[in-house]
């Protein structure tokens, strides 16, 4: 059975006029495009014909084969902002010393995003993993495509053990994986917990033929810093599992077993030209915003 509860949105409400807000501190700090680098691929070559540029005339290739041949560009053949949300019951969780629960926190980073990137003139699509009801949202860009991001966003409730459903990393990243073609930049926001099998392999596949995967985990302070003394009993978000433990005893391990996954992460992503960014629900939104923003993008062949 699965777990379906409001969104606790806390502080972070109104999400149009908060999103808008960090927009804002983004052209502010120089950040407007959720892109960076020429624009351009190398093509290869081909036989010169008269009235091509003379720029790009290869001259090594004159000397080694003496024949003249052009080198030849391909302009990014897909600008879109791809946004996967997880929206699983464990996003619902939100502790006194959070502005807002993890699902709320990563609605907010993606409005943004979506902000950004459609005013600089890139679409933007939009999905979910787990989350009481999916219903995604194709690319597109224009005046209503921030509203339809708006309304996805405002109505989505955290919910679903998704350690119960191994298919749905199949169903979020196989569109992506479709029509996601070079220069998509795909953003996952997701406390990293609980996933399915085989989510870090399947996602880490999407940042390949020039597509940049971002990994943004989110967290809420407490399960960042685990401030606990003495007995505990600890309830699993997604599951049925409990524990009881001392908070003190455990907080080194526990410590250990957290950066030890954002490690893998990291370990899988870097290699293939993506990134993890680390954040907690309580950090400045703008910083974590423009820390996506910094990523190079098109880095993966």
């Amino acid at each position: 059975m699965s777990l379906v509860r409001k969104m606790d949105w806390g502080k972070l409400a109104p999400l149009r006029l908060r999103a808008e807000g960090i927009a804002d501190g983004i052209y502010a700090g120089g950040h407007r495009s959720a892109r960076r680098g020429a624009g351009v691929e190398f093509g290869g070559y081909r036989s010169y014909s008269p009235g091509d540029d003379l720029r790009f005339l290869d001259r090594r290739a004159l000397m080694r084969h003496g024949r003249l041949l052009t080198r030849e560009f391909e302009t990014e053949t897909d600008r879109a902002l791809r946004l996967l949300i997880d929206a699983s019951a464990s996003m619902g969780y939100k502790s006194e010393r959070a502005p807002g629960a993890k699902l709320a926190y990563g609605a907010l980073l993606s409005a943004a995003l979506a902000r950004v990137a459609l005013s600089t003139g890139d679409p933007v699509a939009l999905d979910w993993l787990g989350g009481a009801e999916r219903r995604p949202l194709p690319a597109m860009s224009g005046r209503e495509a921030f509203e339809r991001v708006l309304g996805a966003l405002e109505q989505v409730e955290p919910g679903g053990d998704l350690s119960l459903d191994e298919a749905a990393i199949d169903r979020a990243v196989a569109p992506i994986a479709r029509y996601a073609r070079r220069g998509a930049v795909i953003v996952f926001l997701s406390d990293l917990l609980d996933l399915p099998d085989g989510t870090l392999e399947r996602l880490a596949a999407l940042a390949t033929r020039g597509r940049t995967l971002i990994v943004t985990r989110v967290l809420d302070p407490v399960e960042a810093d685990f401030p606990f003394d003495g007995p505990l009993r600890l309830r699993a978000s997604e599951g049925s599992s409990r524990i009881e433990t001392d908070g003190r005893l455990a907080r080194a391990g526990y410590l250990e077993a957290l950066e030890a996954l954002a490690r893998r992460w990291e370990d899988r992503l870097v290699p293939r030209g993506g990134r993890l960014v680390r954040c907690t629900t309580a950090d400045d939104p703008v910083k974590v915003v423009q820390a996506i923003l910094a990523v190079p993008t098109g880095a993966a062949s």
